[in-house]
């Protein structure tokens, strides 16, 4: 096992160059053994001002904040005021009246089945989550809810506005009362207006300061404004490694689909199972930052790496190598003969438009347009060529970009769904047959990435 000095010795020599390799301006690690903890940080919190990044620094954390949402309501399970199993009108009358069904459960683990990229700004108010839950009524149902799984921001929203309601106390609130203070979380902020009494790092896009500091509070729960030191967050993790109340929250919710992320989702975690054991975390990315935290419970590691733009990923690759076991790498299958009529057409959300076609040769080829929210966030079109990986799951060629997998069946042996961690819907598959698919989408999707959903005791973030 690496000693944890050796550790603090590699970031100290390593991260300056590793940031500026790979464009990155800003960087904050922290690195957790036992009770031990190093942290490093190096570059600057802004371009355009110079304010060099210490470790006392706070970056936003995205969508890691949605482990501290399934945490504040898991709390609420173990203290009997909520029932992962209950439907969510038990506790928001009213709640989606067309589909009462959906759980908690279901919430936490991304599988309620609605359109989740919901980026609708309702106000920044102690309020503003219960218009932002309001407006969920009109947005379409993908699948049944515990069908399968598909990455919901939307649901973490939700998540957040029960827990409010069941603590009588805005989400910020019970966000410092439940956690920050009793953890010792010092340098954490809600919003805007706690992150500017710290050093705050600002994102970059295209390498120049962005003039957006965060998204909407609506959306605060799944991961729009969270900031925090590293230190902070190792915090976090920690808690979950002492309080066996919190175990549950790892076992496997879902099977996900070949996608290149973990194997299982939990009732927040992403789950690695790895030859060398378990690995959990989350990843977040907000408006030109990006968080990764990784936790190996049974040698009591934690990372975490938080950055303010350029391309962190290898950089974060590396540093976490130093330490935990890493998942392989998706690698082409020359002998993979991806089934053209089955996977061509074209699939949309409410983030993108993408079309999947077969040139002259027999090669396959994927183009992406983004929608919405994501074309305001400045998401560009791109190509790329598909290949074969493992039966419908094909590679892009393109760099940095992950595995899709083509799911389900829209009654003429074509898949039904796009999977990239959003399940996007084959735009004109014949309405009875999607109706059918939402009704029943577990005949629609593979066994094996279904088969936790059918059995207790899941959830995701």
């Amino acid at each position: 096992m690496t000693r944890l000095d050796e550790v603090a010795e590699r970031l100290r020599v390593r991260l300056p160059g590793l940031a500026e390799e790979n464009g990155v301006p800003g960087v904050a690690v922290a690195v957790g053994i036992g009770g031990d903890l190093a942290e490093e940080a190096a570059g600057v919190l802004s371009t355009a001002t110079g304010v060099e990044a210490t470790v006392d620094s706070v970056f936003q954390i995205g969508s890691v904040t949605k482990v501290l949402t399934a945490t504040l309501a898991m709390q609420l399970v173990v203290e009997g005021s909520i029932e992962l199993d209950a439907p969510v009108d038990a506790y928001l009358p009213g709640f989606r009246a067309g589909f009462p069904e959906v759980t908690v459960r279901q919430l936490m683990s991304h599988t309620a089945g609605f359109e989740g990229d919901v980026f609708t700004d309702t106000g920044k108010g102690d309020d503003c989550l219960a218009p932002y839950v309001d407006l969920l009524a009109e947005m379409p149902q993908i699948f049944r809810p515990g069908a399968m799984f598909s990455y919901n921001n939307a649901g973490y929203s939700v998540l957040g506005r029960i827990i409010e309601v069941v603590r009588g106390r805005p989400f910020d609130a019970c966000m410092r009362d439940h956690l920050f203070t009793p953890l010792g979380m010092t340098h954490a902020a809600n919003d805007p207006y706690e992150a500017i009494l710290h050093r705050a790092a600002v994102g970059h896009l295209g390498g120049r300061p962005s003039p957006v500091w965060a998204m909407a509070r609506s959306n605060a729960p799944a991961g729009s404004m969270l900031a925090m030191t590293a230190r902070d967050l190792v915090a976090f993790a920690r808690a979950h490694l002492a309080d066996e109340s919190l175990r549950v929250m790892r076992e496997p919710q879902v099977t996900l689909p070949d996608i290149g992320w973990g194997t299982a989702w939990g009732l927040g975690w992403e789950l690695y199972d790895l030859p060398g054991g378990l690995v959990f975390g989350h990843d977040g990315n907000t408006i030109g930052q990006s968080a990764i935290l990784r936790v190996d419970p049974a040698r009591e590691v934690v990372v975490v790496v938080l950055t303010n733009g350029g391309n962190p990923k290898p950089l974060r690759e590396e540093i976490s190598g130093w330490v935990l076991e890493q998942p392989e790498k998706p690698v082409p299958d020359p002998a993979a003969r991806p089934d053209a009529r089955r996977v061509a057409g074209t699939y949309v959300s409410s983030t993108s438009r993408t079309t999947v076609s077969e040139d002259a040769e027999g090669r396959l080829w994927l183009d992406q347009v983004p929608l919405g929210i994501a074309a305001e966030l400045g998401d560009e079109p791109f190509r790329t060529e598909l290949v074969g990986w493992r039966g419908d799951a094909l590679l892009p060629v393109a760099p940095g970009r992950g595995p899709v997998a083509f799911l389900g069946d829209d009654g003429r042996g074509r898949a039904l769904y796009l999977h990239t961690g959003r399940a996007d819907v084959r735009s004109g598959a014949p309405s009875d047959v999607r109706a059918d698919a939402r009704a029943d989408a577990r005949a629609d999707v593979p066994a094996d990435a279904r088969a936790a959903v059918c059995a207790p005791g899941r959830n995701g973030g």
